[in-house]
């Protein structure tokens, strides 16, 4: 796992990762900018320069990345094909709770 922090007046404003997989293959993971300093350009240079480290480290690897809307044009922009798009869904753990009536499982 690789990241880059942006910081202001020694704060946190945003960062960037990125995860090593098998098969020479790199995932561009979530970028985060604080909604008081964005459309400043902090994302962008977070992307460029996690792009840049990429080139520099590790050429003939394939990047790819889980782009929301905001995020897609700048990896459109930077060559990045569109594939699938998928849903955001999400669930509370509340414990675990049989699903219908119990029955002997056997390896």
């Amino acid at each position: 796992m690789h990241g880059w922090v942006a910081h202001k007046d020694e704060f946190c404003v945003g960062h960037i990762h990125m995860q090593l997989e098998a098969n020479k293959r790199i995932k561009f993971l979530d970028a985060w900018v604080h909604e008081n300093h964005r459309r400043q350009g902090i994302f962008r240079k977070l992307w460029d320069m996690r792009w840049q480290y990429v080139n520099e480290n590790f050429k003939g690897y394939t990047t790819y990345a889980w782009a929301k809307p905001l995020s897609l044009p700048l990896l459109l922009e930077k060559g990045f094909k569109a594939g699938d798009s998928s849903v955001y869904v999400e669930m509370n753990v509340e414990g675990f709770k049989p699903n219908g009536p119990s029955c002997f499982v056997s390896c």
